[in-house]
């Protein structure tokens, strides 16, 4: 292989620009392209060194996938570039009006169950994370292009705000499907 996996950026492995903005085909194709020729199954007759240098690639390949795909974890890898460490286990946002929605939204989710069309009101809830999530990443590429990167990590606050509500309405949709199923 002509570039060294285990030292190129997760954007130079794609052969993509540093860029919040990213193909998400071309990291699909690239991803395709890059584990058939490491993936461990092609090293199963090798050398114990070879074995295990395909599985650190392969291992490096899958991170730099997830990382790149995830719209929160490529905007703290892109942070992480710049050399600011964000963990976000540790931090919150202070946009009250904005913690304000997003304990309405828990509560929404709360009583979903309870109401006559629990699946439509679930629906409805996930347009509207969509439509804040693309509009918060735009933010996000615009804060990090200008290099206001304060406001860049505040964006990321809120984007992981989303993406666990998200994560919430996709469960809670399954659970009603099943019980509607029984």
């Amino acid at each position: 292989m002509s570039k060294d996996i285990l030292s190129s950026n997760f954007f130079e492995l794609f052969d993509l620009p540093v860029s919040y903005g990213v193909d998400l085909t071309k990291i699909q194709q690239c991803y395709m392209e890059l584990q058939k020729q490491v993936h461990p199954d092609k090293f199963a007759n090798a050398s114990d060194r070879e074995k295990s240098l395909s599985m650190q690639q392969t291992s490096w390949i899958n991170e730099a996938k997830t990382t790149l795909e995830g719209p929160v974890l490529r905007a703290i890898y892109l942070l992480k570039l710049k050399g600011l460490d964000i963990t976000l286990e540790n931090e919150t946002t202070m946009d009250a009006a904005f913690l304000m929605q997003q304990i309405e939204m828990r509560e929404r989710l709360e009583g979903v169950k309870n109401e006559s069309d629990p699946l439509d009101i679930l629906d409805s809830m996930a347009k509207e994370i969509k439509i804040s999530t693309r509009g918060m990443m735009d933010s996000f590429a615009s804060a990090y292009d200008a290099e206001q990167f304060d406001d860049a990590r505040e964006w990321i606050r809120k984007l992981q705000f989303l993406s666990k509500a998200k994560k919430e309405i996709n469960t809670l949709t399954a659970e009603v499907e099943d019980e509607l199923m029984s």
